[in-house]
């Protein structure tokens, strides 16, 4: 288990301090979240570099724990290049209230926060420097009322700079999954990520791998587009559990693209799912 044995994680929430929990594990450098918000599971999605497909596992995670009944809320920490929203079809902004920000929600009920809520045009840029970009992700945890949530997913931006650093270091985070792709140089560059969490302390709950192979529609046969899978020997050496692989399904990007995720019937990640219910 990640946390430890005392704790009681029905009565824990996210100001646990109990000996074992991750709130205490990072130096005093946690940040409280609202006074409102009671949150169980803070479950980072973290990639070493862009382009896998890190929001698209965000998403798919977020809605199988919503289809098994959890409440649900993702925090979309990537600033500079927002897509929660999109995949989810919300178009509304988030509002003030005299206390805090209330998030928007799905058609189906998960909650949302974006930078692209905030914005009078959502297609507008946002250029800003390293440290204002981690005191938005840090308001986003402290000031949104995301109110009582079993799981809180944190798209993070990729790689190992300050929005990472600032969601580890003041996220009571659960732990998180890594998500990677087939090419060995994606793989190189994954294993930054996993040192990240392992010397900050943060628990790993395995890899993902997005856009492994493609079944062809007319000879249903799996073809590795981009070539021979390496996360094999990634696992192995950092002795991480390969949680799912996931193919390059066209249905999947038509559903994010129409922003209508919800639709989506098979989720290739339901057996990973797994993994956040038994730790």
């Amino acid at each position: 288990m990640f946390m430890s044995e005392k704790c009681n994680e029905l009565e824990c929430g996210s100001q646990a301090k109990c000996e074992g929990c991750p709130s205490n594990q990072k130096g005093g450098f946690l940040k409280e979240t609202h006074p409102k918000n009671r949150i169980r599971h803070v479950v980072g999605i973290v990639s070493g570099k862009g382009g896998v497909g890190k929001s698209s596992v965000t998403s798919l995670l977020a809605l199988e724990m919503h289809r098994r009944g959890y409440s649900v809320g993702i925090l979309d920490a990537d600033i500079t290049g927002p897509s929660i929203p999109k995949a989810f079809g919300v178009t509304g902004n988030a509002y003030g209230v005299e206390d805090g920000i209330i998030p928007p929600t799905s058609p189906d009920g998960i909650k949302i926060m974006s930078i692209n809520l905030l914005l009078d045009d959502p297609e507008k840029p946002v250029i800003w420097r390293g440290p204002i970009l981690a005191n938005m992700v840090t308001q986003f945890w402290t000031d949104v009322i995301w109110g009582d949530l079993d799981y809180l997913f944190v798209d993070m931006p990729p790689g190992t700079g300050d929005v990472p650093l600032t969601v580890f270091q003041s996220l009571p985070l659960s732990g998180v999954i890594i998500v990677s792709a087939s090419q060995d140089l994606v793989n190189l560059i994954v294993k930054k990520a996993i040192h990240m969490a392992q010397d900050m302390n943060i628990p790993i709950y395995g890899l993902i791998e997005n856009m492994s192979y493609f079944i062809c529609p007319n000879c249903h046969e799996k073809h590795y587009i981009f070539g021979k899978s390496h996360l094999d020997e990634v696992s192995e050496e950092m002795h991480l559990p390969i949680l799912a692989r996931m193919p390059i399904d066209p249905q999947i990007a038509a559903s994010i693209d129409a922003g209508e995720i919800e639709k989506l019937e098979n989720n290739p990640l339901h057996e990973a799912a797994e993994i956040l219910i038994t730790q």
